[in-house]
């Protein structure tokens, strides 16, 4: 009897230390070398896409910063430090999350702490690895193009075109493998909502298979927006145009 009480009496403090609620997120961040007052501002995309607009605005305070505040579904945002070149995206949601600012290299800054967080930051670093070739060949490359460009060397323009969309249909190819393999193991991922909605985007998608993995998708990944707009996609691709003449029955056999 002893046991069962002082197990409740653990699950008890266990979900007391909490300090969000239902739909409720709380940023915890470190901004350390970076100086009092700085402003940072929570943004995210509008309505339609064209721009972002903001959500929370808090200032540092002895290298610490905190947000709080209501979230009914995972979205992407982003937060902007005053000054900075870059900003550092994040998948908001219900939970605790910290950031840690790189205040050097705004692009190296952390987010941890949900599953979606950890799961975008880990799918990041594997898409980093397949990108690399590409990537290396344009930091080895760019400096060659730009002297040809100057010099207006078509044949070293032209051969460097040529490899470049070489590598870069070899990775396009890998990245799109590596989608399709993440999106078919993790149904509970923000992310695979956000794959199928790309892959319905491309003409050259398998519809069956997106909607296959649309089909498996944890339901509340459904009820998200990206969840949404992937179901109005694939009623528009299996309905026929208004206007669209269907073509002639067979002729009835003699």
């Amino acid at each position: 009897m002893k046991k069962i009480i002082l197990l409740l009496s653990a699950t008890v403090v266990l979900f007391s230390c909490s300090k969000v609620g239902k739909d409720e997120y709380l940023i915890s961040g470190t901004a350390t070398g970076i100086e009092n007052g700085k402003t940072l501002v929570l943004e995210t995309q509008d309505e339609k896409g064209m721009g972002l607009v903001a959500k929370d605005t808090v200032k540092v305070e002895n290298g610490k910063f905190e947000m709080k505040g209501k979230i009914t579904e995972p979205a992407f945002y982003f937060i902007q430090l005053e000054g900075a070149q870059s900003k550092i995206p994040l998948i908001l949601e219900n939970g605790e999350l910290t950031v840690v600012i790189n205040k050097d290299s705004i692009q190296k800054s952390k987010v941890s702490g949900t599953y979606n967080n950890d799961e975008y930051v880990t799918f990041n670093e594997e898409i980093t690895k397949v990108q690399k070739k590409l990537m290396d060949f344009q930091t080895k490359n760019t400096q060659l193009m730009n002297t040809a460009q100057q010099s207006k060397d078509t044949a070293v323009i032209n051969g460097l075109m040529k490899e470049f969309s070489k590598i870069q249909q070899e990775v396009g190819e890998a990245s799109k493998a590596k989608y399709l393999t993440y999106a078919e193991s993790h149904p509970k991922s923000f992310i695979t909502a956000l794959i199928i909605q790309g892959m319905l985007n491309d003409p050259s998608t398998d519809v069956k298979k997106a909607e296959a993995l649309y089909n498996g998708l944890e339901e509340s990944l459904k009820n998200t927006k990206p969840g949404k707009a992937i179901k109005v996609k694939l009623t528009e691709i299996k309905t026929p145009s208004v206007g669209v003449t269907p073509p002639p029955a067979p002729a009835a056999a003699n």
